[in-house]
Protein backbone atom coordinates (compact mmCIF):
# COMPACT_ATOMS: atom_id res chain seq x y z
CA UNK A 1 0.00 0.00 0.00
CA UNK A 2 1.05 3.60 -0.31
CA UNK A 3 2.17 5.07 2.98
CA UNK A 4 1.66 8.81 2.68
CA UNK A 5 4.53 10.39 4.59
CA UNK A 6 6.56 13.60 4.51
CA UNK A 7 10.23 12.56 4.51
CA UNK A 8 11.70 15.56 2.63
CA UNK A 9 13.11 18.89 3.82
CA UNK A 10 10.61 20.83 1.72
CA UNK A 11 7.75 18.97 3.39
CA UNK A 12 8.99 20.20 6.76
CA UNK A 13 7.51 23.54 5.67
CA UNK A 14 4.12 21.94 6.05
CA UNK A 15 4.71 20.96 9.70
CA UNK A 16 3.98 23.48 12.49
CA UNK A 17 7.09 24.31 14.47
CA UNK A 18 7.44 22.19 17.60
CA UNK A 19 4.86 19.61 16.48
CA UNK A 20 5.32 15.89 16.26
CA UNK A 21 6.08 14.42 12.77
CA UNK A 22 2.93 14.45 10.63
CA UNK A 23 1.18 11.12 10.10
CA UNK A 24 -0.66 11.17 6.77
CA UNK A 25 -3.43 8.67 6.01
CA UNK A 26 -3.05 5.33 4.30
CA UNK A 27 -5.75 3.47 2.40
CA UNK A 28 -6.45 1.44 5.58
CA UNK A 29 -7.56 4.43 7.64
CA UNK A 30 -11.21 5.37 8.00
CA UNK A 31 -10.56 9.07 7.52
CA UNK A 32 -8.94 8.60 4.13
CA UNK A 33 -12.11 9.00 2.04
CA UNK A 34 -13.13 12.08 3.99
CA UNK A 35 -9.69 13.64 3.46
CA UNK A 36 -9.70 12.74 -0.23
CA UNK A 37 -12.92 14.70 -0.61
CA UNK A 38 -11.21 17.64 1.09
CA UNK A 39 -8.88 18.46 -1.82
CA UNK A 40 -7.12 21.19 0.19
CA UNK A 41 -5.58 18.42 2.32
CA UNK A 42 -3.24 17.52 -0.55
CA UNK A 43 -2.87 20.83 -2.38
CA UNK A 44 -0.13 22.05 -0.07
CA UNK A 45 1.58 18.68 0.03
CA UNK A 46 4.24 17.00 -2.08
CA UNK A 47 2.77 13.64 -1.09
CA UNK A 48 0.72 11.70 -3.62
CA UNK A 49 -2.41 10.13 -2.08
CA UNK A 50 -3.30 6.56 -2.94
CA UNK A 51 -6.25 6.36 -5.36
CA UNK A 52 -6.99 10.06 -5.89
CA UNK A 53 -6.15 12.36 -8.79
CA UNK A 54 -4.38 15.59 -7.81
CA UNK A 55 -4.08 18.77 -9.89
CA UNK A 56 -1.10 21.07 -9.57
CA UNK A 57 0.95 23.76 -11.28
CA UNK A 58 4.48 23.97 -12.66
CA UNK A 59 6.48 27.12 -13.25
CA UNK A 60 8.66 26.99 -16.35
CA UNK A 61 12.13 25.48 -15.77
CA UNK A 62 11.31 24.89 -12.10
CA UNK A 63 11.21 21.15 -11.26
CA UNK A 64 8.71 19.73 -8.83
CA UNK A 65 9.00 16.46 -6.90
CA UNK A 66 6.33 14.23 -5.37
CA UNK A 67 6.76 11.24 -3.05
CA UNK A 68 4.95 8.15 -1.93
CA UNK A 69 5.97 5.02 0.00
CA UNK A 70 5.26 1.41 -0.93
CA UNK A 71 5.78 -0.66 2.25
CA UNK A 72 5.52 -4.19 0.88
CA UNK A 73 7.26 -5.98 -1.98
CA UNK A 74 5.25 -7.33 -4.94
CA UNK A 75 2.67 -4.54 -4.66
CA UNK A 76 0.74 -3.58 -7.85
CA UNK A 77 1.37 0.02 -8.83
CA UNK A 78 -0.02 2.40 -11.48
CA UNK A 79 0.98 6.03 -11.99
CA UNK A 80 -0.70 8.32 -14.56
CA UNK A 81 0.57 11.79 -15.49
CA UNK A 82 -1.67 14.10 -17.56
CA UNK A 83 -0.07 17.21 -19.11
CA UNK A 84 -2.57 20.02 -19.67
CA UNK A 85 -1.35 22.88 -21.85
CA UNK A 86 2.38 22.14 -22.30
CA UNK A 87 4.66 19.09 -22.76
CA UNK A 88 6.19 17.68 -19.58
CA UNK A 89 9.38 15.84 -18.72
CA UNK A 90 8.79 13.40 -15.89
CA UNK A 91 10.69 10.58 -14.22
CA UNK A 92 9.70 7.92 -11.69
CA UNK A 93 12.42 6.45 -9.47
CA UNK A 94 12.61 4.36 -6.29
CA UNK A 95 15.08 3.95 -3.46
CA UNK A 96 15.13 1.64 -0.51
CA UNK A 97 13.30 2.70 2.61
CA UNK A 98 15.53 3.73 5.54
CA UNK A 99 15.60 1.06 8.23
CA UNK A 100 13.85 3.43 10.66
CA UNK A 101 10.89 3.98 8.33
CA UNK A 102 7.58 2.62 9.54
CA UNK A 103 3.90 3.26 9.17
CA UNK A 104 3.61 4.90 12.60
CA UNK A 105 4.72 8.37 13.63
CA UNK A 106 7.36 7.72 16.35
CA UNK A 107 7.19 11.16 17.93
CA UNK A 108 11.01 11.33 17.84
CA UNK A 109 12.38 13.76 15.24
CA UNK A 110 15.78 12.04 15.02
CA UNK A 111 14.72 9.16 12.73
CA UNK A 112 13.10 11.69 10.38
CA UNK A 113 16.36 13.62 10.22
CA UNK A 114 18.21 10.40 9.45
CA UNK A 115 15.70 9.60 6.69
CA UNK A 116 16.29 13.06 5.26
CA UNK A 117 20.05 12.50 5.14
CA UNK A 118 19.74 9.09 3.48
CA UNK A 119 17.18 10.30 0.92
CA UNK A 120 19.25 13.34 0.04
CA UNK A 121 22.40 11.33 -0.49
CA UNK A 122 20.88 8.56 -2.58
CA UNK A 123 19.86 9.01 -6.21
CA UNK A 124 17.54 6.03 -6.47
CA UNK A 125 16.83 3.66 -9.35
CA UNK A 126 15.01 5.10 -12.36
CA UNK A 127 11.93 3.06 -13.29
CA UNK A 128 10.41 5.11 -16.07
CA UNK A 129 10.82 8.45 -17.84
CA UNK A 130 8.83 10.32 -20.49
CA UNK A 131 8.95 13.60 -22.39
CA UNK A 132 5.93 14.91 -24.33
CA UNK A 133 2.31 15.98 -24.03
CA UNK A 134 0.61 12.55 -24.14
CA UNK A 135 -1.23 11.10 -21.16
CA UNK A 136 1.38 8.52 -20.12
CA UNK A 137 1.24 5.60 -17.69
CA UNK A 138 3.61 3.53 -15.57
CA UNK A 139 2.02 0.20 -14.65
CA UNK A 140 3.60 -2.67 -12.72
CA UNK A 141 1.90 -5.75 -11.37
CA UNK A 142 4.71 -6.32 -8.85
CA UNK A 143 6.60 -3.31 -7.50
CA UNK A 144 9.30 -3.40 -4.82
CA UNK A 145 8.86 -1.63 -1.51
CA UNK A 146 10.61 1.69 -1.20
CA UNK A 147 10.35 5.42 -1.37
CA UNK A 148 9.09 6.48 -4.84
CA UNK A 149 9.93 9.87 -6.32
CA UNK A 150 8.08 11.52 -9.20
CA UNK A 151 10.04 14.45 -10.74
CA UNK A 152 8.29 16.79 -13.17
CA UNK A 153 9.58 19.67 -15.31
CA UNK A 154 8.06 22.02 -17.91
CA UNK A 155 10.59 23.74 -20.20
CA UNK A 156 8.09 25.56 -22.44
CA UNK A 157 5.90 27.58 -20.09
CA UNK A 158 4.03 27.64 -16.78
CA UNK A 159 1.47 24.88 -16.92
CA UNK A 160 -1.10 22.77 -15.10
CA UNK A 161 -0.93 18.99 -14.84
CA UNK A 162 -2.64 16.07 -13.10
CA UNK A 163 -1.20 13.00 -11.32
CA UNK A 164 -2.92 9.81 -10.25
CA UNK A 165 -1.29 6.90 -8.38
CA UNK A 166 -2.80 3.73 -6.95
CA UNK A 167 -1.74 0.39 -5.44
CA UNK A 168 -5.08 -1.19 -6.39
CA UNK A 169 -5.32 -0.54 -10.14
CA UNK A 170 -7.51 -3.56 -10.85
CA UNK A 171 -10.31 -2.52 -8.50
CA UNK A 172 -10.05 1.27 -8.79
CA UNK A 173 -10.43 1.85 -12.56
CA UNK A 174 -11.28 5.56 -12.20
CA UNK A 175 -10.58 6.28 -15.87
CA UNK A 176 -13.18 5.05 -18.38
CA UNK A 177 -11.92 2.17 -20.50
CA UNK A 178 -11.67 2.63 -24.26
CA UNK A 179 -13.28 0.15 -26.69
CA UNK A 180 -11.11 -2.14 -28.84
CA UNK A 181 -11.48 0.42 -31.65
CA UNK A 182 -11.13 3.86 -30.02
CA UNK A 183 -11.43 5.86 -33.24
CA UNK A 184 -14.12 8.42 -34.06
CA UNK A 185 -15.82 7.76 -37.39
CA UNK A 186 -17.14 10.50 -39.68
CA UNK A 187 -20.35 8.94 -40.99
CA UNK A 188 -21.79 11.95 -42.84
CA UNK A 189 -20.31 15.15 -44.23
CA UNK A 190 -22.18 18.23 -45.44
CA UNK A 191 -21.49 21.89 -46.09
CA UNK A 192 -22.38 22.93 -42.53
CA UNK A 193 -22.73 19.59 -40.67
CA UNK A 194 -20.56 16.62 -39.70
CA UNK A 195 -22.00 13.44 -38.15
CA UNK A 196 -19.72 11.48 -35.79
CA UNK A 197 -20.07 7.97 -34.39
CA UNK A 198 -17.94 5.97 -31.95
CA UNK A 199 -18.04 2.68 -30.05
CA UNK A 200 -19.23 2.90 -26.43
CA UNK A 201 -16.83 2.59 -23.52
CA UNK A 202 -16.86 -0.88 -21.88
CA UNK A 203 -16.99 0.96 -18.55
CA UNK A 204 -20.55 1.92 -19.46
CA UNK A 205 -21.67 -1.12 -21.47
CA UNK A 206 -20.13 -3.88 -19.29
CA UNK A 207 -19.40 -2.38 -15.87
CA UNK A 208 -22.60 -0.27 -15.88
CA UNK A 209 -20.80 2.79 -14.54
CA UNK A 210 -22.18 6.26 -15.34
CA UNK A 211 -20.37 7.54 -18.44
CA UNK A 212 -21.09 10.64 -20.49
CA UNK A 213 -19.39 11.66 -23.72
CA UNK A 214 -18.05 15.16 -24.36
CA UNK A 215 -17.22 16.38 -27.88
CA UNK A 216 -14.69 19.14 -28.55
CA UNK A 217 -14.62 20.99 -31.90
CA UNK A 218 -11.94 23.43 -33.03
CA UNK A 219 -9.99 24.51 -36.15
CA UNK A 220 -6.41 24.14 -34.86
CA UNK A 221 -5.50 20.61 -33.72
CA UNK A 222 -6.62 17.55 -31.79
CA UNK A 223 -6.40 17.43 -28.01
CA UNK A 224 -5.01 14.52 -26.01
CA UNK A 225 -6.84 15.19 -22.74
CA UNK A 226 -9.86 17.03 -21.42
CA UNK A 227 -7.44 18.83 -19.12
CA UNK A 228 -5.75 20.30 -22.22
CA UNK A 229 -9.13 21.47 -23.52
CA UNK A 230 -9.97 23.20 -20.24
CA UNK A 231 -6.56 24.88 -20.22
CA UNK A 232 -7.11 26.13 -23.78
CA UNK A 233 -10.55 27.50 -22.96
CA UNK A 234 -9.08 29.59 -20.15
CA UNK A 235 -5.68 30.19 -21.78
CA UNK A 236 -3.73 33.17 -20.57
CA UNK A 237 0.02 33.07 -19.98
CA UNK A 238 -0.07 35.98 -17.54
CA UNK A 239 1.84 35.21 -14.35
CA UNK A 240 -0.99 36.72 -12.34
CA UNK A 241 -3.12 33.78 -13.48
CA UNK A 242 -0.88 31.37 -11.54
CA UNK A 243 -2.66 29.60 -8.66
CA UNK A 244 -2.88 31.32 -5.30
CA UNK A 245 -0.66 29.93 -2.56
CA UNK A 246 -2.49 27.65 -0.22
CA UNK A 247 -4.74 26.34 -2.99
CA UNK A 248 -2.80 24.82 -5.87
CA UNK A 249 0.86 24.78 -4.85
CA UNK A 250 2.86 24.78 -1.68
CA UNK A 251 4.58 27.70 0.08
CA UNK A 252 7.84 26.14 -1.09
CA UNK A 253 7.09 27.45 -4.59
CA UNK A 254 7.09 31.03 -3.29
CA UNK A 255 10.20 30.50 -1.20
CA UNK A 256 11.98 29.14 -4.25
CA UNK A 257 10.97 32.21 -6.24
CA UNK A 258 12.19 34.56 -3.51
CA UNK A 259 8.78 35.25 -1.98
CA UNK A 260 8.06 34.83 1.75
CA UNK A 261 6.09 31.67 2.51
CA UNK A 262 3.66 33.32 4.89
CA UNK A 263 -0.10 33.02 4.95
CA UNK A 264 -0.62 36.57 3.69
CA UNK A 265 1.27 36.11 0.45
CA UNK A 266 -1.84 34.94 -1.39
CA UNK A 267 -3.92 37.90 -0.20
CA UNK A 268 -1.62 40.52 -1.67
CA UNK A 269 -2.60 40.63 -5.34
CA UNK A 270 -0.06 43.38 -5.94
CA UNK A 271 3.01 41.56 -4.62
CA UNK A 272 4.23 40.70 -8.11
CA UNK A 273 4.56 44.33 -9.15
CA UNK A 274 7.78 44.85 -7.21
CA UNK A 275 9.25 41.50 -8.17
CA UNK A 276 11.50 40.83 -11.11
CA UNK A 277 9.42 37.75 -11.78
CA UNK A 278 6.25 39.72 -12.62
CA UNK A 279 5.43 39.86 -16.34
CA UNK A 280 3.26 42.37 -18.16
CA UNK A 281 1.11 40.45 -20.58
CA UNK A 282 -2.09 41.17 -22.41
CA UNK A 283 -4.93 38.63 -22.46
CA UNK A 284 -5.11 36.33 -25.47
CA UNK A 285 -8.06 36.59 -27.82
CA UNK A 286 -10.88 34.15 -27.17
CA UNK A 287 -10.16 30.80 -28.79
CA UNK A 288 -12.55 29.33 -31.34
CA UNK A 289 -13.17 26.10 -29.45
CA UNK A 290 -16.45 24.49 -28.48
CA UNK A 291 -17.22 21.71 -26.01
CA UNK A 292 -20.56 19.93 -25.67
CA UNK A 293 -21.45 16.98 -23.44
CA UNK A 294 -24.20 14.77 -24.87
CA UNK A 295 -24.89 12.12 -22.24
CA UNK A 296 -24.40 8.46 -23.18
CA UNK A 297 -25.27 8.70 -26.90
CA UNK A 298 -22.62 7.36 -29.31
CA UNK A 299 -23.68 9.29 -32.42
CA UNK A 300 -23.90 13.04 -32.80
CA UNK A 301 -24.28 15.62 -35.57
CA UNK A 302 -22.28 18.83 -35.26
CA UNK A 303 -24.10 21.69 -37.01
CA UNK A 304 -23.62 25.39 -37.84
CA UNK A 305 -20.16 24.81 -39.30
CA UNK A 306 -18.63 26.85 -42.12
CA UNK A 307 -18.40 25.40 -45.65
CA UNK A 308 -15.01 24.32 -47.00
CA UNK A 309 -13.40 24.52 -43.54
CA UNK A 310 -11.27 21.91 -41.74
CA UNK A 311 -12.37 21.03 -38.21
CA UNK A 312 -10.78 18.79 -35.56
CA UNK A 313 -13.04 16.58 -33.45
CA UNK A 314 -12.15 14.98 -30.10
CA UNK A 315 -14.24 12.69 -27.95
CA UNK A 316 -13.80 12.15 -24.20
CA UNK A 317 -15.49 9.51 -22.07
CA UNK A 318 -16.08 10.99 -18.61
CA UNK A 319 -16.82 8.93 -15.52
CA UNK A 320 -19.39 11.13 -13.77
CA UNK A 321 -18.65 9.46 -10.41
CA UNK A 322 -14.93 10.30 -10.43
CA UNK A 323 -15.01 13.18 -12.98
CA UNK A 324 -11.99 11.54 -14.63
CA UNK A 325 -11.82 11.13 -18.40
CA UNK A 326 -10.20 9.18 -21.22
CA UNK A 327 -9.63 10.47 -24.75
CA UNK A 328 -10.71 8.60 -27.86
CA UNK A 329 -8.47 8.89 -30.93
CA UNK A 330 -9.40 12.26 -32.43
CA UNK A 331 -10.21 12.86 -36.07
CA UNK A 332 -10.58 15.75 -38.50
CA UNK A 333 -12.72 16.53 -41.53
CA UNK A 334 -13.26 19.31 -44.05
CA UNK A 335 -16.81 20.41 -44.69
CA UNK A 336 -18.00 20.44 -48.28
CA UNK A 337 -17.68 23.51 -50.46
CA UNK A 338 -20.66 25.67 -51.23
CA UNK A 339 -22.39 24.54 -54.39
CA UNK A 340 -20.79 26.04 -57.46
CA UNK A 341 -23.05 28.75 -58.72
CA UNK A 342 -23.48 29.83 -62.29
CA UNK A 343 -21.88 33.22 -62.90
CA UNK A 344 -24.13 35.73 -64.65
CA UNK A 345 -22.46 37.84 -67.34
CA UNK A 346 -23.25 41.56 -67.17
CA UNK A 347 -23.44 43.57 -70.38
CA UNK A 348 -22.18 47.13 -70.49
CA UNK A 349 -25.03 49.58 -69.86
CA UNK A 350 -27.77 46.95 -69.53
CA UNK A 351 -29.84 46.50 -66.35
CA UNK A 352 -29.92 42.92 -65.00
CA UNK A 353 -32.57 41.61 -62.58
CA UNK A 354 -31.22 39.37 -59.77
CA UNK A 355 -33.13 37.13 -57.33
CA UNK A 356 -31.36 35.75 -54.24
CA UNK A 357 -32.73 33.16 -51.83
CA UNK A 358 -32.75 33.88 -48.08
CA UNK A 359 -29.14 33.86 -46.84
CA UNK A 360 -28.07 32.97 -50.36
CA UNK A 361 -25.54 34.54 -52.73
CA UNK A 362 -25.18 35.22 -56.46
CA UNK A 363 -22.06 35.81 -58.55
CA UNK A 364 -21.89 38.12 -61.56
CA UNK A 365 -19.05 38.87 -63.95
CA UNK A 366 -18.32 42.05 -65.87
CA UNK A 367 -15.62 42.03 -68.56
CA UNK A 368 -15.49 45.32 -70.53
CA UNK A 369 -14.54 44.78 -74.18
CA UNK A 370 -12.59 48.04 -74.44
CA UNK A 371 -10.07 49.89 -72.30
CA UNK A 372 -11.65 52.17 -69.72
CA UNK A 373 -10.64 54.68 -67.08
CA UNK A 374 -13.62 54.18 -64.80
CA UNK A 375 -16.36 51.63 -64.25
CA UNK A 376 -19.68 52.42 -62.58
CA UNK A 377 -21.89 49.94 -60.72
CA UNK A 378 -25.47 51.01 -59.99
CA UNK A 379 -27.45 48.81 -57.59
CA UNK A 380 -31.15 49.07 -56.78
CA UNK A 381 -32.15 46.86 -53.83
CA UNK A 382 -35.89 46.22 -54.11
CA UNK A 383 -36.52 44.93 -50.57
CA UNK A 384 -34.10 44.65 -47.65
CA UNK A 385 -30.44 45.61 -47.71
CA UNK A 386 -28.03 43.39 -49.66
CA UNK A 387 -24.27 43.04 -49.40
CA UNK A 388 -22.15 43.72 -52.50
CA UNK A 389 -18.49 42.83 -53.03
CA UNK A 390 -16.53 43.74 -56.16
CA UNK A 391 -13.16 42.22 -57.03
CA UNK A 392 -10.97 43.22 -59.93
CA UNK A 393 -8.70 40.40 -61.07
CA UNK A 394 -9.00 38.87 -57.60
CA UNK A 395 -8.32 42.06 -55.63
CA UNK A 396 -11.14 43.30 -53.38
CA UNK A 397 -12.16 46.84 -54.37
CA UNK A 398 -15.53 47.25 -52.70
CA UNK A 399 -17.57 45.74 -49.85
CA UNK A 400 -20.77 47.61 -48.96
CA UNK A 401 -24.30 47.15 -47.71
CA UNK A 402 -26.86 48.56 -50.16
CA UNK A 403 -30.37 49.72 -49.35
CA UNK A 404 -32.44 51.48 -52.00
CA UNK A 405 -30.37 52.89 -54.89
CA UNK A 406 -26.57 53.19 -54.65
CA UNK A 407 -23.94 54.01 -57.24
CA UNK A 408 -20.24 53.08 -57.01
CA UNK A 409 -17.53 54.41 -59.33
CA UNK A 410 -14.25 52.50 -59.41
CA UNK A 411 -10.98 53.14 -61.20
CA UNK A 412 -10.64 51.08 -64.35
CA UNK A 413 -7.80 48.99 -65.71
CA UNK A 414 -7.09 47.69 -69.22
CA UNK A 415 -8.40 44.17 -69.87
CA UNK A 416 -9.65 43.95 -66.29
CA UNK A 417 -12.35 41.48 -65.25
CA UNK A 418 -14.71 42.22 -62.37
CA UNK A 419 -16.35 39.60 -60.14
CA UNK A 420 -19.41 40.78 -58.21
CA UNK A 421 -20.72 38.82 -55.21
CA UNK A 422 -24.22 39.67 -53.96
CA UNK A 423 -25.31 38.28 -50.59
CA UNK A 424 -28.98 38.27 -49.63
CA UNK A 425 -30.75 39.21 -46.43
CA UNK A 426 -31.21 36.89 -43.45
CA UNK A 427 -34.84 38.00 -43.18
CA UNK A 428 -36.03 36.68 -46.51
CA UNK A 429 -35.46 36.52 -50.26
CA UNK A 430 -33.84 39.52 -51.95
CA UNK A 431 -34.48 41.15 -55.31
CA UNK A 432 -32.37 43.79 -56.95
CA UNK A 433 -31.43 45.42 -60.23
CA UNK A 434 -27.79 46.01 -61.16
CA UNK A 435 -26.15 47.93 -63.98
CA UNK A 436 -22.44 48.02 -64.86
CA UNK A 437 -21.01 50.47 -67.39
CA UNK A 438 -17.75 52.04 -68.52
CA UNK A 439 -19.66 55.07 -69.89
CA UNK A 440 -20.10 57.58 -67.06
CA UNK A 441 -23.08 59.30 -68.73
CA UNK A 442 -25.00 56.06 -69.12
CA UNK A 443 -27.26 56.19 -66.04
CA UNK A 444 -30.41 54.07 -66.12
CA UNK A 445 -31.48 54.61 -62.52
CA UNK A 446 -32.82 58.00 -61.45
CA UNK A 447 -31.05 59.92 -58.71
CA UNK A 448 -32.78 59.91 -55.32
CA UNK A 449 -32.70 62.19 -52.29
CA UNK A 450 -31.40 60.78 -49.03
CA UNK A 451 -34.92 60.87 -47.56
CA UNK A 452 -37.52 59.04 -49.66
CA UNK A 453 -40.43 59.42 -47.26
CA UNK A 454 -43.77 61.05 -48.23
CA UNK A 455 -45.01 63.65 -45.73
CA UNK A 456 -48.75 64.21 -45.17
CA UNK A 457 -50.06 67.48 -43.72
CA UNK A 458 -52.66 66.65 -41.07
CA UNK A 459 -54.09 70.20 -40.87
CA UNK A 460 -54.76 70.20 -44.63
CA UNK A 461 -56.81 66.99 -44.53
CA UNK A 462 -60.46 67.28 -45.61
CA UNK A 463 -63.27 64.81 -46.16
CA UNK A 464 -62.31 64.50 -49.86
CA UNK A 465 -58.61 65.40 -50.11
CA UNK A 466 -55.15 65.08 -48.56
CA UNK A 467 -52.02 67.15 -49.20
CA UNK A 468 -48.58 65.52 -49.33
CA UNK A 469 -44.99 66.55 -50.08
CA UNK A 470 -41.73 64.76 -51.03
CA UNK A 471 -38.14 65.66 -51.82
CA UNK A 472 -36.58 65.78 -55.27
CA UNK A 473 -33.03 66.31 -56.58
CA UNK A 474 -31.09 68.69 -58.83
CA UNK A 475 -31.68 66.28 -61.74
CA UNK A 476 -34.89 66.76 -63.71
CA UNK A 477 -36.98 63.62 -63.32
CA UNK A 478 -40.55 62.52 -63.91
CA UNK A 479 -42.64 61.83 -60.78
CA UNK A 480 -45.90 59.88 -60.81
CA UNK A 481 -48.23 59.55 -57.81
CA UNK A 482 -50.72 56.70 -57.32
CA UNK A 483 -53.43 56.04 -54.71
CA UNK A 484 -55.17 52.87 -53.57
CA UNK A 485 -58.03 52.55 -51.09
CA UNK A 486 -57.31 50.06 -48.28
CA UNK A 487 -59.24 48.68 -45.30
CA UNK A 488 -59.23 50.49 -41.98
CA UNK A 489 -57.30 47.59 -40.39
CA UNK A 490 -54.49 47.93 -42.92
CA UNK A 491 -51.30 48.24 -40.85
CA UNK A 492 -47.58 48.94 -41.15
CA UNK A 493 -46.73 45.22 -41.36
CA UNK A 494 -48.90 44.81 -44.46
CA UNK A 495 -47.40 47.95 -45.93
CA UNK A 496 -43.89 46.60 -45.34
CA UNK A 497 -44.69 43.41 -47.25
CA UNK A 498 -45.66 45.52 -50.28
CA UNK A 499 -42.51 47.65 -50.21
CA UNK A 500 -40.97 46.26 -53.38
CA UNK A 501 -39.27 49.37 -54.74
CA UNK A 502 -38.57 47.73 -58.08
CA UNK A 503 -42.23 47.39 -59.05
CA UNK A 504 -42.95 50.27 -61.43
CA UNK A 505 -46.08 52.18 -62.45
CA UNK A 506 -46.69 49.61 -65.19
CA UNK A 507 -47.86 47.17 -62.46
CA UNK A 508 -50.57 49.58 -61.24
CA UNK A 509 -54.17 49.97 -62.41
CA UNK A 510 -54.89 53.03 -64.53
CA UNK A 511 -57.67 54.02 -62.13
CA UNK A 512 -55.09 54.36 -59.31
CA UNK A 513 -53.03 56.98 -61.16
CA UNK A 514 -53.38 60.53 -59.80
CA UNK A 515 -50.93 62.48 -61.98
CA UNK A 516 -47.37 62.68 -63.37
CA UNK A 517 -45.14 65.77 -63.43
CA UNK A 518 -41.52 66.79 -63.97
CA UNK A 519 -39.68 68.44 -61.15
CA UNK A 520 -36.15 69.50 -60.06
CA UNK A 521 -34.35 72.40 -58.35
CA UNK A 522 -30.75 73.60 -58.65
CA UNK A 523 -30.97 74.59 -54.97
CA UNK A 524 -31.09 71.27 -53.18
CA UNK A 525 -32.58 72.96 -50.10
CA UNK A 526 -35.63 73.94 -52.17
CA UNK A 527 -36.04 70.62 -53.97
CA UNK A 528 -39.46 69.98 -52.41
CA UNK A 529 -42.77 69.54 -54.17
CA UNK A 530 -46.32 69.32 -52.83
CA UNK A 531 -49.49 67.86 -54.30
CA UNK A 532 -53.14 67.76 -53.23
CA UNK A 533 -54.98 64.55 -54.06
CA UNK A 534 -58.71 65.18 -54.50
CA UNK A 535 -61.83 63.11 -55.13
CA UNK A 536 -61.43 60.90 -52.06
CA UNK A 537 -64.23 59.45 -49.89
CA UNK A 538 -64.86 60.70 -46.32
CA UNK A 539 -63.41 58.59 -43.48
CA UNK A 540 -61.50 56.26 -45.86
CA UNK A 541 -57.86 55.04 -45.75
CA UNK A 542 -55.59 55.29 -48.80
CA UNK A 543 -52.09 54.07 -49.60
CA UNK A 544 -50.09 56.64 -51.58
CA UNK A 545 -47.06 55.83 -53.74
CA UNK A 546 -44.66 58.15 -55.55
CA UNK A 547 -42.51 56.81 -58.41
CA UNK A 548 -39.51 58.64 -59.84
CA UNK A 549 -38.70 57.60 -63.42
CA UNK A 550 -35.19 57.97 -64.85
CA UNK A 551 -34.07 58.77 -68.38
CA UNK A 552 -33.65 55.09 -69.16
CA UNK A 553 -37.25 54.37 -68.19
CA UNK A 554 -36.41 52.60 -64.91
CA UNK A 555 -38.38 53.70 -61.88
CA UNK A 556 -37.82 53.75 -58.14
CA UNK A 557 -40.67 53.87 -55.63
CA UNK A 558 -40.56 56.15 -52.58
CA UNK A 559 -41.69 54.78 -49.22
CA UNK A 560 -45.46 54.23 -49.23
CA UNK A 561 -47.62 56.53 -47.11
CA UNK A 562 -50.87 55.57 -45.39
CA UNK A 563 -53.35 58.47 -45.09
CA UNK A 564 -56.99 58.83 -43.99
CA UNK A 565 -59.55 61.48 -44.90
CA UNK A 566 -61.66 63.19 -42.29
CA UNK A 567 -65.01 61.52 -41.55
CA UNK A 568 -66.87 64.74 -40.72
CA UNK A 569 -66.27 68.17 -42.22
Amino acid sequence: MLLLRCPLPLLLLLLPLGSRPQKLPTRDEELFQMQIRDKAFFHDSSVIPDGAEISSYLFRDTPKRYFFVVEEDNTPLAVTVTPCDAPLEWKLSVQELPEEASGEGSGDPEPLEQQKQQITNEEGTELFSYKGNDVEYFVSSSSPSGLYQLDLLSTEKDTHFKVYATTTPESDQPYPELPYDPRIDVTSLGRTTVTLAWKPSPTASLLQQPIQYCIVINKEHNFKSLCAVEAKLSSDDAFMMAPKPGLDFSPFDFAHFGFPADSNSGKERGFLKSSKFGRQTSPKPRVDLHRVCIGNKNIFTVSDLKPDTQYYFDMFAVNTNTNMSTAYVGTFARTKEEAKQKTVELKDGKVTDVFIKRKGAKFLRFAPVSSHQKVTFSVHSCLDAVQIQVRRDGKLLLSQSVEGVRQFQLRGKAKAKYLIRLKGSKKGASMLKILATTRPNKQSFPSLPEDTRIKAFDKLRTCSSVTVAWLGTQERNKFCIYKREVDDNYNEEQKKREQNQCLGPDTRKKSEKVLCKYFHSQNIQKAVTTETIRGLQPGKSYLLDVYVIGHGGHSVKYQSKLVKTRKFC
